[in-house]
């Protein structure tokens, strides 16, 4: 099968080699077909995506991308953001679960965070009232937020989960988030074998760091979700490890959410280890459930050995050796 591959901006390119290199040590039957995006395209180009790039994802379904940096404040809007309305990849789901060998706050996290991932603030519905007011429009509509709340439920229900937290502010956004809490509520009348749960926004982040066990699937919309993703990644020692997966009705697209650290960019230490993860949710959902847990199982002992790890982990060794590594536990 083919698959685009989006190395991206900064430590991309390095960390999508590993990916390259692991697919043809595992004899996948993968073709990886290249393509840019990102703000080193845009700044050579003045265009965000490579032409022909969109179209290949239209035609092969599957793409994985690595890290893209986004201009704060100007410029165009997230490289990622326009992928998953694009190809309206309405699920973002983040696993999070906890390393041996990474210096954490937390020991044996396992959660799942589903973000709704089309709509809310992140739709870019905003404009300037007079040049001292800007405004930016919340919108929440009942579709959405019950096919966001209904796959949270199916993924409890199919990886053998127990209950599913919804994240709100319905308390304050009467309308908008009162919406997604009814839907929420709505659906999970057709899972009574699963609890569903309702935690405020802000609190959700405070039992997050005090209580992270008591949780396990986490169902948000847009903004909300966003946040606490990175929250529960701090849970497990960083972005390093946090990967995710953008589901659609006809297109996936996995991607590393971390930064594209272009203070690092060429030096051959990047930590490909989000890249890989977010490879291994797209070998699960092929249905190469398998070659998905050898990856996963080969970087989580090459990680707690300490003995060829990057940089940013306690280590010395390069984006390569570790890469080499994995290879071997393979």
């Amino acid at each position: 099968m083919k698959a685009v591959l989006i190395p991206g901006d900064g430590i991309g390119p390095e960390i999508a080699k590993s990916v390259e290199d692991i697919t043809k040590a595992m004899k996948l039957d993968i073709e990886w077909v290249k393509y840019q995006a990102g703000a080193e395209y845009a700044q050579k180009t003045k265009e965000v995506f490579e032409p022909g790039l969109v179209d290949a994802i239209k035609e092969y379904k599957w793409a994985l991308k690595g890290p893209t940096a986004t201009p704060i404040g100007t410029g165009f809007r997230s490289v990622n953001v326009a992928l998953r309305q694009q190809f309206a990849t309405y699920a973002n789901v983040r696993p999070i679960r906890s390393f041996k060998g990474i210096d954490s706050k937390y020991e044996n996290i396992d959660l799942v965070m589903i973000r709704e991932n089309t709509e809310d603030l992140y739709k870019g519905i905003e404009y300037m009232i007079n040049e001292n007011m800007a405004n930016g429009i919340k919108l929440i509509t009942r579709e959405a937020s019950e096919k966001i709340c209904r796959y949270a439920f199916e993924y409890a229900k199919i990886n053998n989960r127990h209950k599913v937290t919804a994240i709100h502010k319905a308390n304050i956004m009467k309308y908008t988030d009162g919406l997604f809490l009814e839907a929420f509520r709505d659906v999970a009348k057709n899972y009574p074998d699963i609890e569903a749960q309702e935690v405020i926004v802000d609190n959700m982040c405070m039992q997050l760091v005090l209580r992270p066990e008591t949780f396990d699937v986490l169902v948000a919309p847009n903004l909300y979700g966003d946040i606490v993703s990175d929250l529960c990644a701090g849970l497990i020692g960083g972005l390093g490890f946090a990967p995710s997966g953008n589901i659609g009705d006809e297109y996936q697209i996995y991607e590393a959410v971390h930064g594209s650290a272009p203070d690092i960019a060429g030096k051959n230490i990047a930590n490909p280890s989000a890249l890989l993860l977010a490879f291994a949710l797209m070998l699960e959902a092929l249905g190469k459930l398998t070659e998905a847990n050898r990856l996963r199982e080969a970087l989580a002992k090459v990680v707690e050995e300490g003995k060829t790890i990057t940089p940013d982990i306690g280590g010395t060794a390069s984006t390569s050796a570790f890469t080499q590594s994995i290879i071997e536990k393979l």
